[in-house]
């Protein structure tokens, strides 16, 4: 493609011919290539080395992808296309097109390796992965120019009503409160919080404490009147009414910003005998949104689920105590039944997300209609084929599920407890009748979610003998666990992980117990003998939940901590809060 760039003679000659003749002269030089076709050539190489310079290579350093050996790659896709502008056998201005779209594509090409291949990666969370939607981008730029003219906030808002919150002014009173309001949530997503809760502490603070990986993180104070118009903010933005400081009250907003792409808050304010409180949510539907298969069974444990929804008939128990994934499981249970072919339904409290061929019944205690256990009667005498209920708030909707026909309807009850066997005395006890209870039970799942060590920084160590023998880990087979770790070392210079943010945890797994009841359980459930209840489990050899936290540990997943943070007792109640009636839980 390149015929003869530049002819420099230091002696007269005769004539050189290329296309038209031209005479040299000792000394004289001439370029017979035009200069703008040079600099069109070069823009695909200055594209490129912008792109891996401002962006690659710094998220490569920043997630430990292996910089230098991205760098040696990109530099052989940079003498490729050298190679290949100089060995085009083209000319002309074909040649000229054909040069210039192939470095194009080869360097789409090396970036476009780069961006697949790093997406994949485990230790790059959802909101850092690379996306080459220059439309967006677009869009984000524009936003960000207008916020910067409108009041600087960060967060670009669509309210409830589908349109733009826009920024006050800058020199406007209400722009410090959404400052206020912006920064809440910022920092939540920035610790990766699945909920944000702003509580009143006292009588003069509040408290924005924030729930990540399902553990509780105090937030920093706020003042009771800074608080106040922050909930009245977000109460605002997501539709609700600001008057109505009582009530129970939810909406949705979608915020977005340079690192934030169209993330969805659900906003949930009500009344308390302190003050307001405002609970924010992130991607809530997303969050119930798994596979059965994704939830962290085991193979066995799913294969036994997969049975009983085999049939559409008798009771089945999901325990879980509050914020481990009750409704995300039950959601995914409902899914091992064809909706197609199968008349399922659900009786819930809000919709957490909507359920292809599902029909959702929405409980509203706040409106006249049927009270909670007279819906669920209502529901089940309709004959569906499956339905989920999402608690159980009374004995009067014990009764009316242990009184239905369970030989032609499959109930899946979600219950606040801490085990399986806590599940099922919290039903027998709603019942009021323990042979009743026992009577329709085809199964009882105990679930609890447990934080994943962060793969970018989790430490490997050799446990002690000791420690094998008091978990109950065989020691020959057993040569390694892991631990936290939170921090990584750049030049040998320790660093908090970009990653987890120096938590040394990202995500949660479940793990779970999962119990089919038979004729010997039922008989003693119905004599109300829990310990041997226990026991008929155990024989079965049936893995509980600690155990299979323990088995996520030896495989790397978690660490040995976690899983005593989850498989600890519960707290024991005062006195002057519990019932002396009440039967102790147990833990399967």
């Amino acid at each position: 493609m390149l015929d003869s760039i530049l002819i420099s003679v230091t002696e007269p000659i005769g004539s050189v011919t290329l296309g038209s003749a031209f005479t040299l002269a000792a000394g004289e030089t001439f370029m017979l290539v035009s200069w703008w076709k040079a600099i069109l050539l070069l823009l695909p190489f200055l594209g490129w080395a912008w792109m891996i310079s401002t962006v690659l290579d710094k998220h490569a350093k920043r997630f430990f992808l292996g910089q230098e050996k991205w760098n040696a790659i990109h530099m052989i896709f940079a003498f490729a296309a050298l190679a290949f502008v100089i060995v085009l056998p083209i000319d002309g201005i074909a040649g000229l097109a054909a040069g210039f779209f192939g470095l194009v594509a080869i360097f789409g090409i090396d970036i476009g390796i780069f961006i697949a291949i790093a997406n994949k990666d485990e230790r790059i969370p959802e909101h850092a992965k690379l996306r080459l939607d220059f439309s967006e981008s677009a869009k984000k730029r524009s936003d960000k120019k207008e916020a910067k003219k409108l009041g600087n906030s960060e967060l670009v808002i669509i309210g409830a009503n589908k349109m733009k919150i826009v920024p006050p002014d800058k020199e406007a009173t209400a722009y410090a409160v959404r400052v206020a309001a912006e920064e809440v949530v910022i920092n939540g997503h920035n610790a990766h919080a699945s909920q944000i809760d702003i509580i009143p502490a006292n009588e003069s603070t509040y408290a924005a404490s924030m729930l990540v990986d399902g553990v509780r993180q105090a937030g920093e104070p706020l003042a009771k009147a800074d608080a106040i118009q922050i909930i009245d903010f977000w109460k605002k933005a997501a539709g609700l009414s600001v008057e109505d400081r009582r009530r129970k009250l939810s909406g949705y907003i979608t915020i977005s910003s340079e690192k934030i792409s169209n993330m969805s808050l659900k906003m949930v304010a009500s009344g308390s005998k302190n003050g307001m409180v405002l609970s924010i949510v992130f991607n809530p539907r997303e969050a119930v949104r798994r596979a059965p298969k994704d939830l962290g069974l085991l193979d066995k444990q799913l294969a036994e689920l997969k049975s009983w929804a085999e049939t559409t008939e008798g009771m089945v128990l999901l325990g879980a105590p509050s914020d481990n994934g009750r409704t995300t499981t039950l959601y995914s249970l409902l899914q091992l039944h064809d909706a197609y072919t199968s008349n399922i339904q659900t009786i819930e409290y809000d919709f957490e997300d909507e359920v292809e061929g599902i029909k959702q019944i929405l409980f509203d205690a706040t409106s006249e209609g049927p009270d909670f256990a007279t819906l669920v009667r209502s529901t089940l005498r309709r004959d569906p084929d499956v339905v989920g209920i999402c608690d159980l708030p009374d004995a009067s909707t014990g009764k009316n599920l242990a009184i239905a026909d369970l030989d032609r309807s499959r109930v899946y009850l979600s219950l606040k407890a801490d085990s399986a066997i806590a599940a099922i005395q919290l039903y027998v006890r709603a019942v009021g009748d323990a042979k009743l209870a026992a009577k329709g039970l085809k199964g009882v799942v105990g679930e609890k979610l447990i934080r994943m060590l962060c793969g970018n920084c989790k430490v490997a160590y050799q446990p002690t003998p000791e420690m094998l023998k008091k978990l109950g880990l065989p020691a020959d087979k057993v040569k390694q666990l892991h631990k936290k770790g939170g921090q990584v070392l750049i030049r040998n210079k320790p660093e908090v992980c970009p990653v987890c943010n120096g938590v040394g945890y990202i995500g949660q797994t479940g793990c779970f117990g999962v119990f089919p009841i038979e004729d010997d359980e039922r008989k003693m459930i119905a004599a109300e003998n829990w310990n041997g209840l226990r026991t008929a489990m155990r024989k079965r050899s049936l893995p509980t939940v600690q155990q299979t936290a323990l088995r996520k540990a030896v495989e790397g997943m978690t660490s040995i901590e976690e899983v005593s943070r989850i498989t600890a007792p519960p707290k024991k109640k005062s006195s002057k809060t519990s019932s002396s009636k009440s039967p102790k839980p147990a833990q399967a």
